[in-house]
């Protein structure tokens, strides 16, 4: 295992004690459990887990099983942001249908419980792949692993939101227009500083917005470190993560997933740089294929507005950390660090939005 591997292994995996504003009333909560999860028996041990610094979610151990939790960060929060309950309506919807999410045990908006909104779900157990790399796999198993991926992002975006109760999840009309949107006022209401390139892509992005064509359900962080898979097989067992989830253009998570071919792999979830061929990832035209033909289409548009618009996305989301950390609220060690990739994220969004005609 690499340094940079051990590194996201030693920030992300595994629990620490709560500490300070991330201690949660054990009384409070366990009565509520008692009350509100089936089959719940306590006592429970709370710890949080070090990763996932927007939401900040902990793990409760307890003699009838182990569940996760998740809740709002406490402090002001930007509008729209952190919307616990939309991760518990949209996750319960597809439980129901079938799909692959976590059980979903209740959601909770009455503060007084824990100091915030929160949700409860089961935790299922398997691994999870930080590393796109894989470097402990065989090359049959690497790319085995990448096309089930894509093939589970194609049957989410097949499920009939009507049929599942999701039909209200989302506003009407080009979900990409209202995407710049809301990227481009959160990162306003975020701004520390004049980026000149950002406000072009601001200006550039809504004048250029591709036609949707479809609509389903959108994850809206969708890549191989944001899921459970099987220990022992290819098989995706629970995409977490739906903060960012909506009604919307399906193409908005391929070509976030596609991302990782253009990102390098810096032991995350990146694979431009590495032999992919001798490690049997499939190259970006074979995930296309695959994409494809599970939707029925008959190809996917160019890349380069959509890689345009995901790393402009990215940069909206850390200038928000970063505004964050500067306030003093954001909940993780590794915020800091993140904070200072906004200007790298504008500049490869300028470099596609080039690509794609800026």
């Amino acid at each position: 295992m690499s340094a940079v591997e051990l590194n996201a292994e030693e920030a992300f995996v595994g629990t620490v004690e709560p500490e300070g504003a991330d201690r949660l009333d054990t009384a409070k909560l366990t009565e509520w459990m008692e009350a509100n999860v089936a089959g719940f028996q306590g006592p429970l041990k709370l710890t949080k887990f070090k990763g996932g610094q927007s939401n900040p979610t902990y793990k409760i151990e307890a003699p009838s099983g182990n569940y996760v939790l998740r809740r709002k960060p406490f402090g002001p929060l930007l509008p729209s942001a952190h919307a616990v309950d939309r991760e518990y309506k949209v996750q319960a919807a597809l439980a129901k249908a079938g799909w692959t999410v976590a059980p979903q045990f209740g959601l909770c908006t009455d503060d007084s419980v824990v100091g915030s909104w929160f949700y409860v779900m089961g935790m299922v157990d398997g691994r999870t792949i930080w590393n796109g790399a894989m470097p402990d796999d065989t090359p049959e198993y690497r790319r085995a692993t990448y096309f089930a991926m894509i093939e589970t992002l194609a049957k989410l975006h097949l499920v009939d939101v009507d049929a599942v109760g999701l039909s209200d999840y989302g506003k009407p009309g080009n979900y990409f227009g209202r995407q710049v949107d809301r990227w481009t006022k959160q990162y306003k209401l975020s701004e520390t500083e004049l980026m000149p390139d950002m406000e072009r892509l601001i200006e550039w992005l809504p004048a250029t917005l591709p036609e949707q064509t479809r609509t389903g359900v959108v994850h809206g962080d969708y890549r191989i470190d944001n899921m459970i898979w099987a220990k022992d097989r290819p098989e995706v067992l629970a995409v977490l993560d739906w903060e960012l989830s909506t009604l919307g253009d399906p193409l908005g998570d391929f070509s976030y997933v596609a991302m990782a071919w253009v990102t390098d792999n810096g032991g995350r979830s990146g694979v431009q740089d590495l032999d992919r061929k001798a490690l049997g990832i499939p190259e970006l035209d074979e995930v296309v294929e695959c994409y494809c033909k599970a939707m029925g289409r008959d190809s996917v548009p160019d890349m380069n507005w959509y890689f345009a618009y995901n790393f402009f996305r990215l940069a909206g989301i850390m200038q928000g950390i970063k505004k964050r950390v500067i306030d003093g609220t954001a909940s993780s060690a590794h915020a800091k660090a993140m904070s200072e990739r906004v200007q790298p994220l504008v500049d490869r969004a300028t470099h596609f939005a080039k690509l794609a005609g800026m």
